[in-house]
């Protein structure tokens, strides 16, 4: 099998692009079309502070890599779940990245702010850990990039991820969802940007940039995802794209292209907007979730004064 573009010997074949391609043609086929996607979708440039959330899988610190790489001034934020080994071992690979190319990295304790980890406050709140898990990450990503001076938030979510949650919204009609199924989510007061540069981009070609460039991440799954919802959309995609390749990418194309006729009305949206009566942060109702937990676990005192010194720097 030879690479299309130089003719050498191919590495890899990407069935959804009907191309194969030697290692050097696809780093820069893979980093022209982040760039691609960074310049069509504005999601930033170079004169922002972009903060990405890492956990030490392939996606994001890939990510990580590549946006360094493509020159934009970028951090990473870890945040430390407090699920035993999973957690450390997590950590020492975002520790490791960061180290060898020499990068910022940023480490939010969940033990050292509530006193416990993330499956003891999913006890205590009787909700499902993945819940709780997503509420505490969403919520210190977002309250440490506006006061560390960031204006954009960047996830890792690739192809696979999005097409996947696209495809159980529209199972359900589910309005919320489909509003925020975006690679862009304007900012706001008391909102960072967020943005998935990632968004049209395989699970698998992620993957294999990964390992080409010698990228060590973790390959462990969080043990509370077993069972995810998510995991089961991803299968029945995987289905339809082994028998259609380019499937998920049309899926998620089109939808950017067209979703606007699942936009809810304006008055809606606003009507869903206020701010948290303990931290002052964006909420949908008197006091966010996040703060709400704080307050079963008798800490809502230290989401208003001492958020920050549960940050560390390395």
């Amino acid at each position: 099998m030879k690479c299309k573009i130089c003719n050498g010997v191919a590495q890899i074949e990407l069935r959804n692009h009907n191309i194969a391609l030697c290692k050097n043609d696809f780093f820069n086929f893979f980093e022209r079309r982040v760039s691609q996607t960074i310049t069509r979708y504005k999601l930033f440039d170079k004169k922002d502070r972009i903060l990405i959330a890492v956990s030490g899988g392939k996606d994001s610190l890939s990510l990580l890599y590549v946006l360094n790489k493509l020159g934009f001034n970028c951090s990473g934020l870890y945040i430390h779940l407090g699920i035993g080994e999973y957690s450390e071992m997590s950590l020492k690979k975002c520790e490791a990245f960061v180290s060898k190319y020499n990068l910022e990295l940023n480490v939010f304790y969940v033990t050292r702010f509530f006193g416990c980890g993330i499956y003891e406050i999913a006890k205590k709140m009787k909700r499902n850990s993945c819940s709780i898990c997503g509420i505490i990450k969403r919520y210190v990503m977002n309250r440490f990039g506006l006061e560390a001076g960031f204006n954009v938030l960047a996830t890792g979510h690739n192809l696979d991820d999005e097409s996947a949650q696209l495809f159980g919204s529209l199972i359900s009609f589910d309005l919320v969802r489909l509003e925020k199924e975006k690679i862009l989510l304007p900012g706001k007061e008391k909102a960072l940007k967020k943005v998935k540069p990632f968004s049209l981009i395989t699970e698998r070609e992620i993957a294999a940039y990964c390992i080409m460039n010698g990228i060590d991440y973790i390959y462990e799954e969080c043990p509370y995802s077993k069972g995810a919802t998510s995991l089961v959309y991803k299968s029945a995609l995987n289905l339809v794209e082994e028998r259609s390749p380019g499937t998920k990418l049309r899926f998620l194309k089109g939808f950017l292209e067209k979703g606007h006729i699942f936009k809810k009305n304006e008055q809606s949206l606003e009507d869903e907007s206020k701010y948290c009566s303990n931290c002052r942060y964006l909420t949908y109702r008197d006091m966010c979730n996040f703060c709400i937990i704080a307050d079963r676990l008798s800490r809502k005192d230290e989401v208003r004064v001492n958020f920050l010194n549960y940050i560390e720097k390395l």
